[in-house]
């Protein structure tokens, strides 16, 4: 009897602290993705770009953190094709646009995060993108191994003023929105 008594409290205190323990969650980056869309008055223009690295933090099945490693290289347009894809993505790794000779990388850290339910979470994150951080509020979708999230980044507030009519007059058609989209989909 009192080995069953041993036993039984072992067992409770062993899911007691299985219970409160947090798991890291590697990010699968074959298997996940970031598309962007950046718009114009003219237009938008669409791509790719892929995560380095990423991890999401839980305790049980609560998400608690998370940070993540874009390769800013890796800016891809999608929407175009041969010179004038070069040319935009040429661009937009321009130190005008994201600089990535400097800059290759951009992260993102939770800071902050409350559930709704039902897997949703409003994550408050500091993003760092061209060595300015500022931090950012988004709605981000944990189901399974998965979670999926859509940001929208105004670029102006990490020195990417090219184009934006807050900052210059009389650019007409040619004034691009001062912010992006990014879907995200992530998989472990």
């Amino acid at each position: 009897m009192r080995n069953l008594k041993t036993i039984a409290v072992a067992l409770v205190a062993f899911v007691s602290f299985t219970a409160n323990a947090q798991t890291t969650k590697k990010i699968d980056v074959a298997k996940s993705g970031i598309e962007w869309t950046g718009k114009k008055v003219t237009g938008q223009h669409n791509g790719t770009i892929g995560l380095q690295s990423g991890a999401l933090v839980f305790k049980g099945k609560v998400l608690k953190g998370g940070t993540f490693t874009v390769d800013m290289t890796s800016i891809n347009t999608t929407d175009l094709s041969g010179k004038g894809k070069e040319s935009l993505d040429g661009h937009l790794k321009a130190d005008d646009f994201f600089g990535v000779d400097k800059f290759k990388t951009s992260t993102l850290v939770f800071t902050n995060i409350s559930g709704k339910g039902n897997g949703l979470y409003t994550v408050t994150a500091d993003l760092t993108i061209k060595g300015i951080t500022k931090p950012i509020t988004f709605d981000i979708t944990v189901k399974g191994n998965t979670a999926s999230t859509t940001l929208k980044v105004d670029r102006t507030k990490y020195d990417i003023k090219y184009g934006s009519g807050s900052f210059f007059s009389d650019l007409g058609d040619k004034t691009i929105n001062d912010e992006f989209e990014l879907k995200v989909n992530l998989a472990w």
